[in-house]
């Protein structure tokens, strides 16, 4: 018995480490934001589409290139002249070529195909940020959650640790009163597997403990995820002050997916637009300046220079495409089933938002219960201890006693850790996680 004793405390002590880093929830969420890899990737897509929003990208300016070229030939041949006969043979015969040139091309107008674009790329630089938002909501909500846990799972620890103290001194108890004959060897046998059973019970929840504490340095990207970390809260602190109308009326205004939805609809009707951008004509200008020179191997030049500009504009209508009513008729549906998507997506989260209040207020009046509860069992097991200490109350029900505190926290702990996620997740819905970092 005084060897797992000593294991016990040897394992409490690695837990609660004295170089132990401690944290609020506000700082494990910055340390997150800052260095979880997740949330970098994200703000590294947002940038890709914030480095594509420019006018250049989506056509508005002209393009302008620079070529030059060098071509040589060497050839023989024998020409016969028609009059005489006579056979005329040139041989290596070599002629070059060198051009230069820089040449212009800019649609002008496109039937507001380009003005469509650039205003597209604007939407999807914003959609990059909302999908930022969202992994960022999601992180916050889910660090949150396992900060939560932790606390949840050290109480839980330390509610083991009490009965495996309070086991230790029954069955010390027990141990002096049968070496003395008081009480016979199946009482102490008793005694000692009941110590047993929660000893083990509480090992088996330090690994928990440790789990969940690797969880959390692995959400703050820390690189020494067994770093032993302590929080400054010590339970679970419950905002029961939330209100359903305020929760629905930041859902319709703030949450992310709704602005996403609205902002893919935006999308749609672009597409829309440049497919009608196709009954317009189009204005294309073309403008540039070439070198020439030639060297020749036989000729009655030597060689010959040119050079000189050029400019044109073309101007142009699409009189018929087979495709263009059937893109207009898909365009159409796009844009109503975008809507439609919306429309489902508001009628999800009112669903799920009512569905997290009612979750909500029953743990709430569940808490209060489960107080009560605790206090009746503690009050119950003191009494049971005086009744046990006087020989008027038995082993078994002794432990029962034991049992019954254990069991009255271990229902509150969880209807507190389940309340606690019903209101992260109403916050998370409600577009107020953020709330959190203060």
């Amino acid at each position: 018995m005084k060897r797992l004793a000593i294991i016990i405390l040897a394992l409490a002590g690695i837990l609660t480490g004295a170089d132990a880093q401690v944290y609020t929830l506000g700082k494990c969420i910055e340390i997150g934001l800052e260095n979880n890899y997740s949330l970098r990737i994200s703000r590294n897509k947002e940038q890709i589409a914030h480095n594509n929003a420019t006018v250049a990208n989506a056509g508005f300016l002209p393009t302008l290139d620079l070529n030059a070229g060098y071509n040589a030939l060497l050839n023989s041949n024998n020409s016969e002249v028609r009059e005489t006969g006579e056979i005329q043979k040139n041989r290596n015969i070599f002629d070059q070529n060198v051009t230069a040139g820089i040449d212009l091309n800019w649609t002008i107008f496109d039937g507001f195909n380009i003005s469509a674009d650039y205003k597209q790329l604007k939407v999807l630089e914003t959609m990059g940020e909302t999908n930022t938002r969202i992994a960022l909501e999601d992180f916050i909500a889910g660090l949150a959650a396992e900060y939560y846990n932790f606390i949840q799972q050290r109480l839980r620890l330390n509610n083991y640790h009490n009965a495996v103290q309070l086991s230790k001194e029954r069955l010390r108890i027990v141990e002096e009163r049968y070496n003395i004959g008081n009480f016979s060897r199946l009482d102490y046998q008793q005694a000692k597997v009941d110590f047993n059973a929660d000893s083990a019970q509480y090992m088996k929840q330090q690994e928990v403990v440790i789990t969940s504490r690797i969880a959390l340095n692995e959400m703050m990207a820390i690189d020494q995820v067994y770093t032993p970390i302590e929080t400054t809260e010590r339970e679970i602190a419950i905002n029961d002050t939330l209100d359903f109308t305020d929760l629905w009326n930041c859902t319709l205004g703030n949450n992310a997916s709704l602005l996403l939805a609205e902002q893919s609809n935006t999308i749609a009707k672009l597409d829309y637009k440049k497919v009608m951008s196709r009954n317009y004509p189009y204005v294309k200008l073309n403008a540039g300046y070439d070198y020439g020179f030639n060297q020749y191997g036989n000729n009655s030049f030597v060689h010959r220079n040119n050079w000189g500009g050029n400019a044109g504009i073309t101007i142009g209508f699409n009189l018929f495409n087979g495709n263009r009513r059937r893109e207009i008729r898909n365009a159409k549906i796009e844009i109503e089933n975008v809507k439609l998507m919306r429309d489902q997506l508001e009628l999800s989260l009112k669903a799920d938002l009512g569905n997290l209040w009612q979750a909500y207020q029953n743990n709430l009046q569940l808490l209060n219960l489960e107080r009560l509860n605790v206090v009746t069992a503690r009050e119950n097991h003191e009494i049971a201890k005086e009744r046990y200490m006087l020989g008027d109350l038995s082993g078994i029900e002794m432990r029962e006693a034991q049992q019954s505190l254990l069991d009255a926290e271990e229902r509150l702990l969880s209807v507190e850790y389940s309340t606690k996620l019903c209101e992260i997740s109403l916050m998370q819905i409600s577009g107020k996680i953020t709330d959190l970092i203060d």
